[in-house]
């Protein structure tokens, strides 16, 4: 037992060669790596960065040609920092086991590697480090599916409709319109027309401003039953693979995006513009409102709610 004890708190390396039976695979190891990171499920963890440190070790399958000192036939170590910093920026986690379970299977989707082991600390949470270790084999039951790296995702068509668009009778036949594209549809709107509680507080005031676009949200789910409300990355990239017309709720991905929109929730077509680029979208569509800006980032048109056609 005491073996057994000491043994846990040595590096993921000792344990790799520890458990690597008979015929123990060749491994890539990642020591020490500190990243300063927003993460936590409390409160107070919101808003500030605190150290998270990085141990990993990959057992790899070994080459059955020769390496040639080619840095393109082995598994470098820069996919496993890549690893890191993919999962970091796709979006605030509230758990150290969500990110170390992300990383492991990044990871295991190069075709060398085997095994890996996990382990991620906060350095300063407490007068100790805290954190979780996670082993993962290829062939594991997969608990999450990992976003695709930049440049993998599809590119979509994000349209903003305003209020005068929700209830238009124009709507069935925009989204025949818009179905028949060639980029997946992800639907934005805005508050309805109805008051909403101010607080005269920024924080709260953000969260009530986006509950009330969620609420609008719903209110387009019910005019079709092609508009499915969608909060999550992963329930994204889901639907844009499967062509499924998508309404984005957008508290989750605001409240954890590693940098936030500047813009405030009432201001919906620029927030929805921002939501365009972190979607990598291909083209931005407003109809009923004017455009944010006149100098947008990707190509952007409006359109008035009158307008059978877009």
């Amino acid at each position: 037992m005491s073996n057994e004890i000491a043994l846990a708190f040595e590096h993921p390396d000792a344990r790799s060669r520890a458990t690597g039976g008979d015929h123990p695979l060749d491994r890539i190891s990642l020591r020490d790596h500190i990243v300063e990171v927003e993460i936590g499920a409390f409160q107070k963890e919101r808003g500030t960065t605190q150290r998270v440190c990085f141990n990993i070790v990959v057992e790899v399958r070994p080459l059955d040609t020769r390496i040639d000192d080619d840095v393109d036939r082995i598994l470098s170590y820069d996919k496993v920092t890549e690893a890191i910093a993919i999962e970091l920026a796709a979006e605030r986690l509230n758990l150290l086991e969500t990110l170390a379970e992300r990383i492991a299977e990044r990871i295991l989707l190069e075709p060398q590697a085997e095994r890996v082991f996990v382990r991620i600390e906060k350095l300063d949470r407490g007068p100790g480090a805290l954190g979780v270790e996670i082993v993962r084999s290829k062939g594991d039951p997969v608990i999450f599916t990992v976003a695709p790296a930049p440049g993998e995702a599809p590119h979509p068509q994000v349209v903003f409709l305003s209020n005068a668009a929700i209830a238009s009778p124009h709507l069935t036949a925009w989204l025949d319109q818009l179905e028949r594209g060639d980029a997946p549809v992800l639907l934005c709107v805005g508050p309805a027309d109805l008051p909403v509680p101010e607080t005269g507080h920024a924080m709260t005031q953000r969260r009530i401003d986006l509950l009330a676009i969620e609420q609008n949200a719903w209110v387009l789910a019910a005019r079709d039953p092609r508009c499915v409300v969608v909060e999550t990355r992963t329930e994204f990239e889901w639907a844009m693979k499967h062509g499924q017309i998508c309404v984005w709720a957008p508290s989750k991905i605001v409240l954890d995006a590693v940098e936030g929109p500047s813009v405030k929730g009432r201001d919906a077509v620029a927030l929805a513009l921002w939501f365009a680029g972190q979607m990598s979208a291909a083209s931005f569509l407003v109809i009923g409102e004017s455009l944010p800006s006149p100098d947008c980032d990707l190509p952007c048109r409006a359109v008035p709610a009158d307008s059978a056609a877009l």
